[in-house]
């Protein structure tokens, strides 16, 4: 395997930047994260290409980001996100992303910028720098792959051609993949997958480039439709989702995995909707009445107003009084936690919401602003009064409580959402309570005779 011993090491600015963007990434804005397979990545210094999935706009390159310890990759991503401000379009490109333009979202005008980021990627990856690209060409905030561009085989064989095919261009296939797409604390997990050498395909490219593209893609493609969970039937998609979120920890645990891993958790959701699908061209009827009883069983409790988590609970007025005094003991405590948390949220979703359709765009919004500019500025400003009213070494303690201020803020809001829902569930009807009991319970025996099948 070639490699560049030469390659450029990342300075000390951005190693020391990278550690900021880990910690808020892996301990403040998810719960857990996960680096699944990162053996499988060449060393630093080998033509790289990394392909994956698109789930959730800026937050998954991210994610790859903090995933490295010793490298700067680069990636190419859609160029919208570069004009979101001028000081986005900086923060993008000092982290190594480069801007795609794409004919449905920038226009045919713009296409040909497309060529100078094409030229820079091409010479980056011949020096052995490892590169990134999402061949969706674009997000959505549902579990299924998208059609691919053959804009990232394009670049890899025509970086083998320029450099006369001596080097071998390598390809990693992984996936992206969230507990939950909106909101912080949720986890998130990046899997790879094994790494496919173009240098068997040189010689076909050379008369018959588009095959030689084509065969790639579909290794690629295969790749990460196992490494990810790909719910293809679109038209049920709400049904399979709620399924597999409220049933995956149940078959972790019947398969002998961990249910409190999402890759493990992964697995299990994978063998659900592998399930389905298999049984949905098998015994369509079966699954049309499966689907049927989720969707009631959802209508239901989000008519209820609680989770299916909540549902075989035995909660007492006298249990929720507990919980009720708690949350009143510990209100102090969350009106101080509203600085800096309040704002933190705040300021970013009503910029959000101003500016985009897209839901996809919310996590980007509330990482990017926080941690490139309103925590720092908020830090400043914290230093400088604590500073002027007590003393300095205050708002230096101040500022470093933070992480913990901002994630007591979110915990708590979700403990008087949980009571709240603990208090609608005493309030149910015990017939409606039973109705749901019993569709859970018929649901599950369906599924087990499905995965067993």
């Amino acid at each position: 395997m070639e490699r560049n011993n030469n390659v450029q090491k990342p300075g000390i600015i951005y190693r020391l930047f990278r550690r900021y963007l880990r910690f808020m990434h892996d301990h403040v804005y998810y719960k857990k994260t996960y680096h699944v397979n990162t053996q499988a990545i060449p060393e630093d210094g080998t033509p790289l290409l990394i392909v994956s999935n698109h789930q959730n706009c800026l937050n998954d390159p991210l994610g790859v980001v903090v995933s490295f310890r010793d490298r700067k990759p680069n990636f190419i991503t859609r160029a919208d996100v570069f004009a979101l401000h001028p000081l986005a379009n900086k923060f993008l490109r000092s982290i190594g992303l480069l801007p795609a333009f794409r004919l449905q979202y920038d226009g045919a005008e713009n296409l040909d910028k497309n060529q100078d980021t094409f030229k820079i990627t091409e010479q980056a990856l011949l020096d052995g720098t490892t590169i990134m690209m999402f061949p969706e060409a674009g997000h959505q905030d549902k579990h299924w792959l998208g059609t691919f561009s053959f804009g990232y085989t394009k670049m890899a064989f025509e970086a083998a051609e320029a450099g006369g095919f001596e080097k071998d261009i390598f390809i990693l296939p992984s996936c992206n993949h969230y507990s939950h797409y909106f909101g912080i604390q949720n986890e998130y997990m990046v899997k790879y997958g094994e790494k496919i050498s173009l240098k068997p395909f040189y010689e076909l490219y050379k008369t018959k480039p588009r095959t030689a593209q084509r065969q790639v893609n579909a290794l690629v493609r295969k790749q990460i439709e196992d490494l990810m969970l790909d719910i293809r039937d679109v038209e049920n998609y709400d049904a399979v989702d709620f399924i597999r979120l409220n049933w995956g920890a149940e078959v972790a645990g019947q398969m002998g995995l961990d249910t409190n891993a999402l890759p493990d958790r992964l697995l299990a959701e994978k063998e659900i909707v592998a399930a389905i699908q298999t049984a949905q061209i098998e015994t369509p009827e079966e699954v049309d009445a499966l689907y049927a009883d989720a969707r009631e069983l959802k209508y239901l409790l989000e008519k209820a107003g609680f989770t299916l988590k909540e549902l075989d609970l035995t909660t007492t007025p006298i249990v929720s009084s507990f919980k009720l005094m708690g949350l009143l003991a510990l209100l102090p405590l969350w009106i101080i936690s509203l600085w800096p948390s309040l704002p933190a949220y705040a300021i970013p979703m009503t910029f959000f919401k101003k500016k985009f359709k897209d839901p996809m765009f919310e996590g980007t919004m509330l990482f990017v602003f926080n941690a490139l500019l309103l925590l720092p500025l908020f830090a400043l400003i914290t230093f400088i009064v604590m500073w002027v009213n007590v003393n300095w070494w205050s708002g230096l303690v101040y500022i470093a409580l933070f992480p913990a201020l901002m994630l007591f803020a979110w915990k708590y809001i979700a403990w008087v959402k949980a009571t709240i829902r603990d208090l609608r569930h005493q309030m149910a009807p015990s017939n409606t309570i039973s109705k749901m009991r019993a569709l859970k319970q018929r649901i599950g025996n369906k599924l087990n005779i499905l995965l067993k099948k």
